[in-house]
């Protein structure tokens, strides 16, 4: 009411950092508020509100809109208080879906557009300190103690030690601009008869192509294809978006990483915060499953595959 004159009920959702909530308007219009009291929530809000306000009126994907306050300010901050309103987008996560071949083709296409409308933007707050970011991932490894499983480990432990050797130093080399950075099954939405992108908290200035890393890993689920199921969201995305051909040659390290980064993150953090353990965890078993699958590829074999799925 302060700051947007509006009214309503109000149902907090899971969230792991900031607080999210649900409003429904008396009328039954439905919107998200995002809440934080910590002092780095400031930041995250401000890169968020002028990410989603670089993308309205872009096409090929939809993002949520946001809702100025009374003043016509992108957010409210209060001495001990920040946040921003946002209209909730209606449909299914991917994640809620069976993910055919044209599901994952045009999910693809899609991410490639974001990642094009994101390309040009200048936000604030690019650089602040992101956890998930591919420049943390070299530290992960010290949280190797909260594994469970040692085949997961040695798993974890090959395909991180590879991109601390191999990888990281060639990142320098691909294109870098704003990204995503979790266009994760929970964050994608099937919305009507286009896709949608949603929760922009995690992101950050990194690699063009680690939106479609985050996406392809999500996917990789069948043994019997070379890149687990992920092709045609490739596909879809290099239809929009072509990859180079270094980019080509890191995707498959790259995703083993972020599979990695996943699961060590996340295995430490439901140990932090035990009641939210099974939000927290939701993506475990789908990255322990994936990396197991692309673990089976030689850099060769990786490397023709995603060839091989561009369109």
């Amino acid at each position: 009411m302060r700051h947007y004159g509006l009214t309503g009920t109000i149902r907090v959702l899971s969230s792991e950092v900031e607080c999210t909530a649900e409003v429904t308007l008396l009328g039954g219009d439905r919107l998200i508020l995002k809440t934080s009291a910590r002092p780095e929530g400031r930041d995250s809000f401000r890169f968020q509100v002028a990410a989603l306000a670089g993308l309205e009126g872009a096409s090929g994907f939809a993002a949520p809109h946001l809702v100025r306050t009374g003043a016509g300010a992108l957010m409210f901050e209060e001495e001990e208080i920040c946040g921003y309103l946002q209209t909730r987008l209606s449909g299914l996560s991917l994640h809620q879906v069976n993910a055919t071949p044209d599901v994952c083709y045009r999910v693809g296409r899609a991410l490639g557009r974001l990642s094009l409308a994101l390309e040009p933007l200048k936000l604030p707050a690019l650089h602040r300190p992101v956890l998930w970011h591919v420049g943390c991932w070299p530290r992960l490894m010290e949280l190797e103690e909260h594994l469970q499983s040692e085949p997961v480990a040695a798993s974890v432990r090959l395909a991180m030690g590879n991109y601390v050797e191999l990888i990281k130093p060639q990142l320098r080399e691909v294109a870098w601009q704003v990204t995503h950075n979790d266009p994760s099954p929970f964050n994608t939405l099937l919305a009507g008869q286009g896709i949608a992108f949603i929760d922009f908290g995690d992101g950050c200035w990194g690699p063009r192509i680690q939106d479609l890393v985050v996406a392809a890993s999500h996917l990789v689920t069948d043994p019997s294809l070379a890149l687990g199921g992920s092709e045609n969201l490739i596909a879809g995305y290099a239809s929009v978006a072509p990859l180079s051909t270094l980019e080509a040659k890191l995707l498959v390290g790259l995703m083993k990483a972020r599979q990695s980064a996943l699961i060590l993150i996340n295995y430490w953090r439901a140990e932090l915060f035990p009641a939210e353990a099974a939000y927290i965890k939701k993506n475990v078993a789908r990255a322990e499953r994936g990396l197991s699958i692309l673990s089976a590829l030689s850099a060769g074999e990786a490397d023709m595959a995603v060839r091989s799925a561009g369109p």
